[in-house]
């Protein structure tokens, strides 16, 4: 008796689940809901006797007749046809969305390269042109994608947006931070503030970004320029105390000793318990050492020939066609702009490599230059480009992104000590004027009984130039033995140190593995492999000194930027556009698309 219940309930057990199968056959399960494959409603809860009831009262007659293979392949194409139905929703989605990266991607590409947003609409345009010559097929996902002048303006801002959320998320593991400012008028007259931040972490990773651009609508005095840097240091939530330092141009308004904008950011920071460095821009001050030899006599004559040839278009076109005929090493010669960094230099040396063709220019022209002829100023004239060439070279060497403290230092130490070789090559009783070619040229084509005395004279000038140097960069001297142990910690004398630091100093000069391992390694990488626990007060005073602003070029390279995109005929772009556009095109930052599409809503392709 057992076994027979026992075989019935198998046999029960099997019927049910045959009758089972073969209703749940055409069901599936879409988010949650179970759909019939048939007719594709929706069984409201999915339980086995509501997919019976539903089964049995409106599709058991037709679909109980199929069997076996039968059964099986009008399943595949009921799935099939439902299928094709999602994906169609699905493709819709996936071409609008993909329209939309698209348009993040030109817009990213307008702002980097400075174009106008109006650019969107004709880059779209021959894009066009492309896929109709090329894959007419894909001609309507193209169109999708939409690059009207207000659709680039929302994806520039939405790009800017993330750029600033990640600089925020990496300002908060800054162990320290500093900051560059300059300040310039746009061809509005708008004031804009440029506030450059540097941070280093605690793996000693720098990080360089824009951290504001403050447009000021009213005057722009030291407690002005403060509040705007207060307003986008707060707003990115960085904590003053860990701010290292601040460096400025010489304006009064940046550098005053009472009121300008790096003692009020100094005072600030001293307030949450902090130390900041005040530093003066190196490029600023190089320039200004640059400016010292004046050298009025040949710069003005200079001056005044060259706009003479360049003012007049005739005169102008005919100069560069005498060159042409003639052969000569170049084409034209240079106008000489007092604000920009290289132009003296520049412009002398065209003009002394030019010098006897411009001579019989002018002569042609019933114009004749009487100082090309005298021997004692072209000597005067083949020493002023020299010297200006070298102060070219160390100005060159000081610009660039990422450049430490320690580096652009080296590079002042190093033109000092060329500085005092020039002065004793030109003090000699025979002058060794190997480190001055156009000078030497020049004594080789003359004789040198009048130029031979000039030689103290140049002598006395480079000693002038370098006390002049001496002079301008006491704050880089004030900082000078933290510079060197920074730099050179294995040949510093540990009762030089601070007091913090000497036992950590004495340990790292001991180990010669490390000393080792400091030869082989960049500088910032030593310090990245160094030993938190053993060596943490070492690492602190690197990653403050890594943090540190040497120069303002960064604020001079966006300013270049800012004047190339706010022109005569983008006068109306606005502040918040402009400060956009600026941000994309100095980040290091890749901005996240995917973040980008999460929190959009929807993906119309001009929204």
């Amino acid at each position: 008796m057992a076994t027979t219940s026992k075989k019935r309930k198998v046999d029960s057990e099997g019927r049910r689940f045959q009758e089972r199968w073969k209703v749940d056959f055409f069901f599936t399960e879409i988010r949650n809901n179970c759909v019939c494959l048939i007719c594709q409603e929706t069984v409201a809860v999915y339980k086995e006797f509501n997919i019976k009831r539903h089964y049995q009262t409106k599709h058991s007659s037709t679909y109980d007749k199929l069997t076996g293979r039968d059964r099986s392949e009008k399943l595949k194409q009921l799935e099939a046809v439902l299928t094709s139905q999602q994906r169609f929703f699905t493709r819709a989605r996936e071409s609008n969305e993909n329209a939309t990266r698209a348009s993040y991607d030109v817009a990213l590409l307008i702002a980097k390269n400075s174009k106008s947003f109006t650019e969107g609409d004709f880059i779209k345009e021959c894009v066009m042109k492309m896929v109709e010559n090329i894959c007419p097929e894909k001609k309507q996902e193209f169109a999708n994608i939409c690059l009207a002048r207000n659709t680039v303006a929302r994806r520039i801002e939405d790009i800017s947006s993330d750029i600033k959320r990640q600089l925020m998320s990496k300002g908060e593991v800054f162990d320290f931070f500093s900051i560059a400012c300059d300040e310039s008028t746009d061809l509005s007259d708008t004031a804009q503030l440029l506030i450059f931040l540097r941070g280093v972490d605690d793996e000693i990773n720098v990080t360089e970004e824009l951290l504001d651009l403050q447009s000021l609508k009213d005057q722009t005095r030291g407690k002005d320029l403060f509040v705007a840097v207060s307003s986008a240091i707060d707003d990115m939530k960085l904590p003053w105390n860990k701010v290292s330092g601040i460096i400025t141009d010489g304006a009064p308004a940046m550098a005053g000793e009472r009121s300008g904008l790096s003692t009020l950011i100094c005072n600030k920071v001293i307030e949450e318990g902090g130390k900041a460095i005040k530093l003066h821009c190196i490029i600023h001050q190089q320039v200004l050492c640059a400016k010292y030899l004046k050298y009025d006599h040949v710069m003005k004559p200079v001056v005044k020939t060259i706009n003479f040839i360049r003012a007049k278009a005739l005169y102008h076109r005919q100069f560069k066609q005498f060159l042409l005929d003639i052969h000569a090493e170049y084409e034209d010669v240079l106008y000489h702009n007092d604000v920009r960094w290289l132009s003296r230099g520049s412009a002398l040396q065209r003009f002394n490599s030019l010098r006897k063709e411009i001579k019989e220019f002018l002569e042609t022209k019933g114009q004749p230059m009487r100082e090309l002829s005298d021997p004692v100023w072209l000597a005067d004239l083949g020493f002023l480009v020299d010297i200006t060439s070298h102060l070219n070279v160390l100005n060159t060497s000081l610009q660039g992104k990422d450049a430490a403290v320690n580096q652009l230092h080296s590079h002042l130490k190093a033109f000092g000590r060329k500085l005092q070789l020039f002065q004793r090559h030109l003090s000699q009783t025979q002058a060794n004027t190997i480190h001055f070619p156009a000078l030497q040229e020049i004594m080789n084509s003359f004789s040198q009984d009048n130029i031979s005395v000039q030689m103290s004279r140049y002598a006395a000038g480079i000693a002038s130039l370098a006390e002049e140097f001496k002079q301008r960069f006491q704050d880089f001297a004030a900082i000078e033995k933290e510079i060197s142990l920074f730099s050179s910690p294995f040949s510093v004398d540990a009762d030089d140190a601070p007091e913090q630091l000497q036992l950590e100093l004495i340990e790292l000069q001991c180990d010669s593995e490390l000393r080792s391992r400091y030869q082989q390694l960049s500088l910032v990488n030593f310090y990245r492999q160094l030993d938190k626990g053993r060596f943490q007060e070492i690492r602190t005073q690197a990653k403050k000194m890594l943090s540190l602003f040497g120069s303002t070029y960064l604020c001079e390279k966006t300013f270049s930027a800012m004047n190339f995109n706010k022109n005569r005929v983008r006068t109306r772009l606005s502040d918040s556009h402009l400060r956009d556009i600026l941000r994309i095109k100095t980040t290091a930052f890749v901005p996240d698309q995917a973040c980008l599409l999460e929190h959009r809503s929807q993906f119309h392709p001009s929204h």
